[in-house]
């Protein structure tokens, strides 16, 4: 398959619907305070997203080893799968780093992610490729010598702004494991760089772990990639993940349909970068909460170090402490 500069797809009702659905989920995550989570919703993403997308290829280690090794533990395991896991957790450290559309971050970041497993890491194949179901052979992947143009032709496509970002971000997924540019180290190059074309238009997704539930789906998955393979076009893939980043939102948002705490609001406030700023201020940002309430969180931020509190009564400032 030669790919044009829009790859085939066709549009379905079932996508019009996801996508309807998605976008109403990213308005709420933004009203919810959610599109830049506290640091410890930050962590525990990291730490599913890495352990979810490594988990499809085989990786044994359990969510907990993953944990430890963030938190710079030592864990006892297969050597391999631990480097695995630092690889991943050096690229998703770095991700807001990468350039979507650009065919050189892709390699740089395959060459991190991938380093000391394979030793064309950050490099093309050169050589044909088979990807097999049990003993048979499931999909033929394009001669060696064709990639860089498929994949150059592949990165012309991501940055066409006649599409919308959910579904570009599908296709290049799709078409991305149809060409299997790596000998090794496809299926998470193909799920990260998803997450790091979503990013470019909306934030959120740095935080969003939908490998897991791509790990919860794996045959779905790979039923998906197989009947886009046999049409030759990625409509029911695209169907696919967009339901999948659909219930990933979905679970993002039952996670603070809860009242969010008073170190939520903190959290967040300091996330917003302000330098100096009064309660009215505060206020201003969380719109729901009484003066009472907002008296309560800043003394509290006081009192954990977290602000800095100057002037009296009605001039009264606050100071994020660094």
């Amino acid at each position: 398959m030669i790919l044009s500069m829009k790859p085939p797809y066709e549009v379905t009702t079932k996508m019009l619907f996801l996508i309807t659905s998605i976008s109403e989920k990213l308005g709420a995550v933004n009203a919810n305070f959610l599109n830049k989570p506290s640091p410890q919703l930050r962590k525990q993403n990291k730490i599913k997203t890495i352990h979810s997308s490594l988990k499809i290829e085989g990786n044994t280690l359990t969510e907990n080893q993953v944990t430890a090794i963030v938190e710079n533990k030592r864990v006892l395991g297969p050597q391999k799968d631990i480097l695995e896991v630092v690889n991943a957790i050096k690229v998703y450290e770095n991700i807001e780093d990468f350039e979507f559309s650009s065919v050189k971050s892709f390699l740089k970041e395959h060459g991190m992610l991938m380093q000391g497993i394979v030793d064309s890491a950050g490099k093309f194949r050169n050589q044909g490729v088979g990807i097999y179901q049990g003993s048979k052979v499931a999909h033929i992947a394009p001669p060696a010598e064709n990639v860089p143009y498929l994949m150059n032709d592949l990165f012309k496509y991501l940055k066409s702004k006649d599409e919308l970002p959910l579904i570009k971000s599908c296709v290049f997924h799709y078409e991305m494991e149809f060409i299997h540019p790596f000998i090794d180290g496809n299926g998470r190059m193909g799920r990260l760089w998803q997450t790091v074309i979503l990013m470019n238009e909306y934030p959120v997704f740095e935080f969003l772990p939908f490998e897991t539930l791509i790990s919860q789906s794996q045959q779905e998955y790979y039923n998906a990639l197989a009947r886009s393979d046999k049409t030759g076009e990625s409509t029911a893939f695209i169907e696919y993940m967009l339901n999948v980043i659909n219930k990933s939102l979905e679970e993002l948002l039952d996670y603070n349909n809860r009242v969010l705490t008073d170190r939520d609001r903190i959290d967040y406030f300091i996330s917003l970068g302000v330098s100096e700023f009064s309660r009215k201020d505060y206020m201003n940002v969380f719109k729901d909460i009484s003066s009472a309430t907002a008296s309560r969180d800043l003394r509290k931020g006081v009192d954990l170090n977290l602000f800095e509190k100057t002037g009296e009564k009605n001039q009264v400032k606050y100071r994020i402490k660094l």
